[in-house]
């Protein structure tokens, strides 16, 4: 805590930074995108020379993000970077959010140590700004507690470690998809997202594609040793989805969700589904057969 925060001069926190971002976390996040991503890119590509990576870069956001001709963009490296800062000093909150998650998402040859590096590095200055954002897998998302952001980072990494698992991968980060879309979330369809991604799992270790959640929670608890509490409560949770009224009936009834069901849902889902993994590992149970 600095000297002005200790005498009550200045604020000792900021509010959460949910529809806007201000000066220290704009700067913050564009110190960490010049430092580790654009001076890491290698100055000349061996494959193209004497095209460099930047140039690269460039015309990808030119194309793909900024979508415009491309004989309109600068051929001076100074000027092209110019430009992305001041784009990015120009943008709306969520247009800064846009621009990240789509250099995360561009594969291109740098001396970056991985993707991932860049990812934590944003979200160390997210997280020290007091951003409600957060880095998860691939996209931005509105979740503002480090062990939510595990849970779900484990569930992803874990369901992906497995061929079997594919389906409640996709599942999962369709679930962050939907929570994270930041001009038309999909609160509805992320949990029931959620939800299908563990039904995917337990069905799997039942060894039983027509299984549903209950059944298969019903053929694993024994063997998997799974407390009774949570199994009781994950059936309630799935029962609560396919009821009349729940998430999974049909689509044209609205339904009375909001962020905070979709990211509970979400979170919940990820920690259950990283029980389930580790205790059927535990019982010796081979997910891949």
């Amino acid at each position: 805590m600095k000297f002005s925060q200790r005498i009550g001069k200045t604020p000792a926190t900021k509010k959460i930074q949910i529809d806007e971002i201000d000066a220290d976390l704009r700067n913050g996040l564009w110190n960490t995108l010049k430092i580790y991503f654009i001076d890491e890119i290698e100055h000349c590509n061996p494959r193209y020379p004497p095209e460099t990576n930047f140039s690269i870069l460039c015309k990808v956001l030119w194309i793909d993000f900024f979508k415009l001709p491309i004989d309109t963009m600068p051929r001076n490296v100074e000027q092209q970077e110019a430009y992305l800062r001041n784009s990015f000093f120009e943008y709306n909150w969520f247009e800064v959010y846009d621009f990240l998650e789509f250099i995360t998402n561009i594969y291109i040859n740098t001396k970056i140590t991985s993707r991932e590096k860049f990812k934590r590095l944003c979200n160390q200055i997210l997280e020290r700004e007091n951003s409600g954002y957060r880095f998860i897998d691939d996209k931005i998302a509105p979740i503002t507690n480090i062990t939510e952001i595990n849970e779900i980072e484990e569930a992803i990494h874990n369901s992906g470690h497995f061929s079997a698992l594919n389906g409640a991968n996709i599942h999962l980060k369709n679930a962050l998809d939907k929570l994270s879309d930041k001009k038309n979330p999909d609160y509805r369809n992320s949990i029931k997202e959620s939800i299908s991604a563990v039904e995917s799992v337990a069905k799997t270790i039942s060894d039983n594609k027509n299984d549903t959640l209950g059944g298969a929670l019903d053929k694993i608890k024994d063997i998997t040793k799974i407390h009774p509490a949570l199994e009781k409560g994950f059936k309630q949770i799935y029962g609560y989805t396919s009821e009349s009224n729940g998430i999974r009936h049909a689509l044209m009834d609205e339904a009375n969700c909001d962020f905070e069901d979709a990211k509970f849902m979400l979170v919940s889902c990820s920690a259950f589904i990283n029980y389930l993994i580790a205790k059927a590992d535990k019982a010796g149970i081979k997910i891949d057969k």
